[in-house]
């Protein structure tokens, strides 16, 4: 093998943006295979509510990373950081070129950035008191506590306040004192995808959802692992639990997971915008203009 530092490409974007059937494109014109690097496709018995690679588009393409655990056993940033670098590593030391698409930012973050992840488990008793408690007094017990993070960190965003909180409570250091950076030693290219009709397209994946059938996999998820099922508590599958208990319509449902993904894809492009700065592709002609990009950075 080449001393040279190996060529890794990345397809980030928010959800519903295409990625999945513009990476396959992409995958079969260089004859290379795909890591997913989404935070829920990487369970199994959940293919309908994240809209995992078809049985078709995973036969045509190879796929690592997908149903890697049950959903009852979570998997958490520097768990899956250690198992997709292992993984990609294995790809480099067989010349192929490794092929990284997904929309969950941190996970992408934590293995081409190379984030050291506190190994904190997700602590549900204390992140039900924090939550109680409300974001205003979370901030200022992260202000106290932490003031570097929350200069990192929006105000309104929740779930990466109560993240830090929880990793202070449990390791007794700001999570700011423990995160550090080292990256791979990977030349990387970094695609981004973004779509003008963004909404449009997640309201008809919402709907394509319903039509597939989200509704008899989340019933089968709540059979095998019970209702307090965490993951069950992610957009889509929330919204279709409360469809089972009475309390939406399937109208309603449809509305409101609309609403919440969009709102999910505007943090995503922000994050994508601030942490990452890829390279946008040109919507008219996707294929095209990757295949471009993709060749030039190669030489």
């Amino acid at each position: 093998m080449s001393s040279n530092p190996p060529h890794v490409i990345v397809l980030i974007g928010p959800t519903a943006s295409g990625k999945t059937d513009l990476a396959i494109e992409i995958a079969d014109y260089f004859k290379t295979h795909i890591h997913n690097i989404d935070s829920r496709q990487i369970y199994k018995s959940m293919d309908i509510g994240t809209a995992k690679p078809s049985k078709r588009q995973q036969k045509k393409i190879k796929h690592f990373l997908l149903d890697i655990s049950e959903p009852i056993y979570p998997i958490n940033v520097k768990q899956f950081q250690k198992i997709a670098q292992e993984s990609i590593q294995k790809e480099i030391n067989k010349n192929h070129l490794p092929f990284l698409v997904g929309g969950s930012g941190l996970y992408m973050n934590s293995i081409t950035k190379g984030f050291f992840v506190p190994d904190v488990p997700p602590q549900n008793n204390l992140r039900g008191q924090l939550e109680e408690l409300g974001q205003t007094k979370c901030w200022e017990l992260l202000k106290n506590c932490d003031p570097i993070s929350t200069k990192k960190i929006n105000f309104a965003d929740r779930v990466r306040t109560i993240r830090a909180l929880e990793v202070f409570y449990v390791t007794g250091k700001p999570l700011s004192t423990q995160k550090a950076q080292k990256p791979p030693n990977w030349r990387i290219l970094e695609l981004g995808l973004d779509r003008d009709n963004l909404k449009n397209r997640i309201l008809q994946r919402t709907r394509n959802m319903y039509s597939f059938g989200i509704i008899e996999e989340t019933k089968q998820l709540i059979s095998k692992y019970g209702s307090d099922l965490p993951i069950l508590e992610t957009i889509g599958y929330r919204e279709v639990k409360q469809v089972l208990n009475n309390k939406l319509t399937i109208e309603e449902a449809i509305e409101l997971t609309t609403t919440k993904t969009i709102q999910f894809a505007k943090r995503q492009k922000t994050w994508f915008r601030n942490k990452n700065n890829p390279v946008w592709l040109n919507n008219k002609n996707l294929l095209k203009d990757a295949i471009i990009k993709i060749e030039s950075f190669l030489g």
